[in-house]
């Protein structure tokens, strides 16, 4: 079965592990697919960031930098990936390299059954304090919108370029809330989500995460709760459309 697939990742100040990064998508996705690009977003980083993407795709024709000229926010740059994407299938991870990449071959497994494919951490190796923001944060996510998936943060989600192409216009989220409204959306859109367990998570060795800085909690906050009174409001039209729809038929 043909396949083409485009990774893309979002990298903000990632400079030490773009090269290891593209090594490994380099090393395993030309047995997993008969085409594919790798996009890196660079989020308005401070250091080499770009100038290292630069360097390698001038040796591999794969790769394309897409940059920000100033620092937009995670969700800002997991979507530019995602709409500069090209390939069928569209792959999205950090650019921290947390993760075993091989492991997009469990994601391949799903998606002709599934519309979207995404991993939770089994086990997540990330501190403890990080770890338990992050299930508190699916927890609110889930209170507020119902199920999604297990691990909604979780940067290994496979999906069908028509996904993005749905959804892309829909999003309001910049910034960490991006993933839930995302999943929220799509399971709303009436797509297949299918989840699957990734054992490859590892701790962080180069760079350092930004989901503890102070202002991104307060803008994923913030941006949830928007996402929330937008669906309200979104649904108070929708019902509002349809009864003056039923009274015109009426007439």
């Amino acid at each position: 079965m043909r396949r083409s697939l485009t990774v893309s990742m979002p990298a903000f100040n990632e400079a030490e592990n773009i090269p290891g990064m593209v090594a490994d998508v380099l090393r395993i996705l030309p047995r997993l697919a008969d085409e594919f690009e790798i996009i890196v977003v660079d989020d308005g980083s401070r250091d080499e960031t770009a100038v290292v993407t630069q360097t390698l795709a001038a040796q591999h024709p794969e790769l394309k930098l897409v940059q920000h000229e100033v620092n937009r926010g995670y969700g800002t740059a997991v979507l530019t990936g995602l709409t500069n994407a090209s390939k069928e299938l569209v792959f999205f991870t950090d650019a921290d390299r947390q993760f075993d990449l091989s492991e997009i071959e469990k994601l391949l497994a799903h998606i002709e059954t599934a519309d979207l494919v995404v991993g939770y951490r089994a086990p997540r190796r990330d501190p403890f304090m990080r770890r338990l923001n992050g299930k508190g944060w699916s927890w609110l996510v889930t209170l507020l919108f119902g199920y999604t998936a297990r691990d909604i943060d979780c940067a290994f989600k496979l999906m069908r370029r028509t996904v993005v192409e749905r959804l892309e216009n829909e999003i309001s989220s910049g910034g960490a809330t991006f993933s839930a409204e995302f999943l929220v959306r799509a399971k709303q859109a009436g797509f297949k989500i299918v989840e699957v367990p990734i054992n490859g998570h590892r701790p962080r060795v180069a760079g350092s995460p930004t989901g503890a800085n102070p202002r991104v909690i307060v803008r994923a906050f913030k941006e949830l709760v928007q996402f929330r009174l937008g669906l309200w409001r979104e649904a108070r039209l929708a019902v509002n459309s349809e009864v003056k729809s039923e009274r015109g038929t009426a007439v």
